[in-house]
């Protein structure tokens, strides 16, 4: 099946192939496309073009996630657009060590590796030509935030790669930053005053500035390609009783109350009765969904499979959610419980790890996350979203609700899928649906005092109200469809069948693994012919010829080179070179090994 791009890649692969040709001058191009949308095809085009016609040599892909790092790799990686595309532009997800690419055309990292080490960054961007690809770009405020200190050092790191590169691309799913900063590097000009005449400056990105190329996506046209499915918003309502500062019984409060009471309300219910109710609800949904879905794909009872649907929890804080998981878990049969709803969430050991199996796997099919998993999680098989969070930032529900709109090609038709998601039916999220159909997201507002009694929609509303929560219940469940609006949004094509892609650090690391296994198997062998004393270090002492035979560490090795060593190791044996250790105290007994009696065991 030849895939087709869709109208926003067309329009950057018009772009980056004037770039070059020599037709313009552009050397910025910002891509506004809405979340959920697949802008990770976006550098692969322009990489690709832009290396073919020698105007870079690298690529550097920078994301605000190490999860996300696997998933750029996998753009590049995928075979169907490989063959679609042309190309064969092959990154790495690197690390904060020397030569990144590895003999390959780029390196991924994240905002945390860049400002770990920029000199590093810095460097390998000075001595190539670089396309440098900055996604989420809204996370970079322009101007330092004493609230945000990681960001500001985001921004000052990745600042000189901007100075240098020599072509960006800039990613995001919003113009708008939650606290009204403008964007690191986007052009500004003056914008409409304020609400009561002027109360408020405001500055929007200028779309028309020199030296820029924008090119956007909206909701409406990415429903219109059929890119993005609709979405079904389930809104529950509820009341709930809390104990107030002076620890006064209050409620109960309905959570679609005033402002006055809806904070605490909402606040409580996501930590009581409701957030059972609405949870119930979310798992009812889905079963019903995997039910309808297994009859019309064929599938037995029993067999598990992709396109069925799956269900993702976004909770208040990672207590919560681990609470949220023991009552789904009650709801699944004993025996599959643990294998069918999992939690990720930045405490648990396995979390990445249970992030790729939820995204490739047909198990588990229930994730329980906190914010891990709201923004650039690529899982098309997410169905249902159960919106347990009491942040209303409209870019953070936007990420939220994204999740749930990828098209599943493994599900069947286009027209059989909608997105479902549960939230609290609180006054901030209905004001949230209404703006993300009439805003275009390009306005930077400074920020003024609320009136008494207001509710912020940024992520200081995520800040804990002085309370304790009581008791909540769910009253009434109304259902609501969104329209198409002027939000920007795309989605990644998948056809059916398309072999799963093999980034080039997962295969670094399966070479790595079978050179270790292989250095081992060695060990065993020659110590079981009685070609080497059986000591402890016997395998620390191979390891180490291999590394003098092949010049460098299996840690330092480009992809060729580990596919290079593990070729070598079945050809020869490392016993036979165990002369190059002479001299080095660490190994003295490998010196003497021919001479080693093994009657005597000296």
């Amino acid at each position: 099946m030849q895939r087709a791009l869709r109208s926003h890649q067309q329009l950057l692969a018009g772009v980056v192939e004037a770039i070059a040709r020599g037709e313009t001058g552009i050397a910025d191009i910002l891509a506004a496309v809405t979340p959920g949308g697949g802008k990770s095809l976006l550098p692969v085009i322009a990489a690709a073009r832009l290396m073919a016609a020698g105007i870079v040599e690298r690529v550097c892909w920078i994301v605000p996630r190490d999860s996300l790092r696997l998933q750029a790799e996998e753009a590049f990686a995928d075979p169907a657009w490989q063959a679609a595309l042309g190309h064969a532009v092959s990154v790495r997800a690197a690390e904060n060590a020397p030569d990144p690419c590895r003999g390959l055309q780029g390196w991924i990292t994240t905002y945390q590796g860049v400002a770990a080490a920029p000199a590093l960054h810095l460097g390998e961007m000075r001595r190539h030509r670089t396309l440098l690809v900055v996604d989420e770009v809204h996370h970079l405020p322009a101007e330092a935030d004493p609230n945000a200190p990681e960001e500001a050092a985001w921004s000052r790191a990745i600042l000189p790669l901007l100075e240098t590169a020599a072509v960006r691309l800039l990613l995001s799913g919003t113009l708008e930053r939650a606290d009204g900063r403008p964007i690191l590097w986007l052009p500004y000009r003056k914008g409409p005053g304020g609400r009561g005449g002027g109360r408020a400056k405001t500055r929007e990105v200028d779309l028309a500035a020199p030296g820029f190329a924008v090119i956007g996506y909206s909701r409406a046209q990415a429903l219109a390609e059929k890119a993005v499915l609709p979405v079904d918003f389930g809104a529950l309502d509820g009341e709930a009783e809390w104990l107030d500062e002076e620890r006064r019984r209050t409620g109960p409060h309905p959570v679609s109350g005033p402002p006055e009471t809806g904070r605490a309300a909402l606040f409580t219910a996501l930590r009581t009765g409701f957030a059972r109710d609405l949870l119930r609800r979310a798992f009812a949904a889905t079963r019903d969904l995997r039910a309808e879905r297994r009859a019309r794909l064929g599938l037995p009872p029993g067999e598990t499979g992709m396109g069925l649907g799956k269900l993702l929890v976004v909770a208040p804080d990672q207590e919560n959610a681990r609470r949220y998981l023991d009552w789904l878990r009650a709801w699944l049969p004993r025996d599959q419980a643990e294998s069918t709803a999992r939690i990720a969430t930045s405490d648990e050991r396995d979390a990445q790890e249970v992030l790729a199996a939820f995204r490739l796997r047909p198990e588990p099919s229930v994730l329980v996350t906190v914010a891990m998993a709201y923004e650039g999680l690529d899982a098309p098989s997410v169905a249902v979203c159960a919106a347990l969070t009491h942040i209303r930032s409209r870019a953070w529900l936007e990420q939220m609700i994204a999740r749930a709109t990828r098209v599943d090609f493994a599900a069947g038709p286009y027209e059989s899928q909608r997105a479902v998601v549960l939230h609290p039916d609180d006054l901030l999220f209905r004001r949230f649906r209404e703006r993300i159909e009439r805003e275009q997201g390009t306005l930077a507002r400074e920020k003024v005092r609320r009136r008494q009694g207001e509710l912020p929609i940024g992520p200081e509303f995520a800040q804990e109200p002085p309370i304790i929560p009581l008791a909540s219940n769910a009253t009434a469940l109304h259902w609501h469809r969104l329209a198409p609006g002027p939000e920007f949004a795309a989605a990644r094509p998948d056809p059916e069948g398309a072999a799963p892609a093999v980034p080039p650090s997962a295969r670094e690391r399966e070479l790595r693994f079978r050179i270790s296994q292989a250095v081992a198997a060695q060990v065993l062998e020659d110590e079981g012919a009685m070609q080497v004393p059986r000591r402890a270090g016997a395998h620390h002492a191979y390891a180490a010829a291999l590394k003098r035979v092949m010049g460098k560490g299996r840690a330092e090795m480009s992809l060729a080179e580990l596919e290079a060593t593990l070729a070598w190791l079945e050809r020869n044996r490392i016993g036979e070179h165990l002369h190059l250790l002479a001299g080095d105290p660490r190994y003295g007994w490998t010196v003497r090994q021919r001479r080693f009696d093994f009657n005597t065991g000296r």
